[in-house]
Parts: C-alpha cells; structure tokens; sequence
C-alpha cells in the first residue's frame, strides 16, 4: 500500500491542518469542500500558519512555496477517488459522514484508504458503511493539527493489518506520534478530557466557582497550560456536548451525563471561539467571563 496522493475532505481548521501538514510531507494533496470560499480561507489559513513557522525558523521559505504548491483544492468530491488515501474531516456527525462516503464510493480506486478523523464515532459502524471496512480506518488528529505532536489511530473489527500499518508509517512520516485506540466511544484523548471538561461545567453549574476561578485553579493548582472551560471554548462546546452524547448512549453510565448547563449554552449558539461567545465572551480585545 504506496501512499503518495492524500485527499482531504472538509477543509474546516481540522481539514486545512490536515492539508497543511502532509503536504509539508511531501505528498499531493487535494482539499475539498463544497464552499468555494472556505477553500480560498483554507489556503490563507495554512499560508499564515507556514508563515508562522518560517519566522520562528522551523520551516524554510522554499519549503513554504514547495509546500503550498502540492495543495489543489476542488469543489467536487469525486474528483478525490483516485487519492492513495482520503481523509474526512467534516462534521462529527454520522449521518454527515455517510452521505460523504455514498457519494466517494463509485469513484474510489480499489485500493484506496479510506480514514474518518472523528474523534468520537464508532470506526466499525463508520467502516460498515463504505461496503469496504478493511481499507476504512480512525485517524484521529489533534488541534491544532501542525502542532500538536499525537494522532490517535482506531483500526475498526474489520479494519486489515495492512491498512494499519500503512496508515501508521504515514503518520511518522508527517513527524507524529502514534497511539492505537481501540474502537469504543471517543478512544483514548476525548474518553479522558471530555468528561473532565463536563465536571468543569458541572462545577460551574452548581456554583461551586467562577468561570475565572475554575480555571485559575486547574492552571495553578494541576499546571494545566489552558483551563478547562478556556479550553472548552477552543475545542468548540457544541463539539463537547456531541462526544459527551456519543459517551453517554455508547456506555449507559450516568457518569457521562452532559451537563445542563453545557447543554444550553450550545442552545444559545453560545458555542466558544469559533461564535465569539462561550464560556467566555470575545467580542472585545481581552476575552470576558460570560458567568
């Protein structure tokens, strides 16, 4: 299984990190979404972002041009099929995800991969859907994808030896680190941190403390770099609520109960950094508590 063309599909902050960083490895990629002008936002993004690494001297302005050079970006997914290997990066939304497949499946090499960065979804129930599971596969990449060092890899039940060791050499080639999950609800990172971030709200909720209390504590007193609600917000609180609902049905348990509270901030559309109010406000120059 030689990987050497890469498509990603969505070109979100998750998509265009993705784009961002194997094209720096090298490979061809294609970026598509069904917006035009998220796709010219997306190459801004990752322009600035290799600007970023240019100053700080981690990246050459050579390697930049080369780098940028090996993105094409399209509005139409078939064209995507003929990839080595193509990765979703949409919304972690099942229903979502399966119209993508339905409409790459005719157009797929035989050999192509197929890989969900869900961070949450069963990679089995995922796979079952594209009539082919032994080349389906998790690739779980973390925000901000060109910094963060871990990307969790889930092989489903059906998932073949083969695709996951080709899928786990590519990754090392991009420079990360791998961890293999096992194919149960939110895997490894998110089966830890969410329901962290939940208690956080819950502490909140009950008034136990401030927003500002609440994470001074968690920076100061466990030497977290970012608090939880702070860290809410980054990720994206209708995203929480949705890995915190996935955990919930997957287990049965009550402990992952989303909080009420979380809840309805993302009725709001109160939703973090990406709607300018969370658990924050950040309309203004220096981000507010909202509570």
């Amino acid at each position: 299984m030689t990987i050497q063309s890469v498509g990603v599909v969505g070109a979100g902050q998750m998509g265009s990190g993705i784009a961002h960083v194997f094209s720096l490895a090298g490979y061809e990629v294609a970026l598509m979404d069904v917006r035009a002008d998220g796709l010219g936002a997306a190459l801004q993004k990752i322009g600035e972002n290799m600007d970023r690494q240019v100053a700080r001297g981690t990246l050459a302005a050579e390697e930049k041009a080369g780098a940028l050079g090996r993105i094409r970006t399209t509005v139409n997914l078939p064209e995507l099929g003929m990839s080595d290997l193509i990765i979703e990066a949409v919304a972690e939304n099942e229903a979502v995800k399966f119209n993508v497949f339905d409409e790459l499946r005719p157009h797929m090499k035989q050999t192509t991969i197929l890989a969900s960065n869900t961070s949450s979804l069963s990679i089995t129930r995922l796979g079952g859907r594209t009539e082919r599971p032994e080349l389906f596969i998790g690739l779980h990449f973390m925000n901000p994808v060109p910094v963060m060092q871990l990307v969790e890899v889930i092989p489903g039940i059906a998932t073949s030896k083969e695709t996951l060791e080709a899928v786990t050499d590519v990754v090392r080639r991009l420079g990360k680190t791998t961890v293999i999950a096992a194919d149960f609800p939110a895997f490894i990172v998110n089966r830890i941190l969410i329901p962290t971030i939940n208690e956080a709200v819950y502490t909140l909720y009950e008034g136990i403390g401030s927003i500002v209390d609440i994470d001074q504590s968690m920076k100061l007193g466990a030497n977290h770099p970012m608090g939880p609600l702070e860290l809410a917000d980054f990720i994206g609180l209708d995203t929480c609520l949705a890995i915190m609902n996935v955990l919930h049905d997957g287990f049965a348990d009550t402990k992952y109960r989303p909080c009420p509270l979380l809840a309805k901030y993302v009725e709001a559309g109160w939703l973090g950094r990406k709607t300018r109010r969370g658990f924050y406000d950040y309309r203004g120059e220096v981000p507010v508590a909202t509570r």
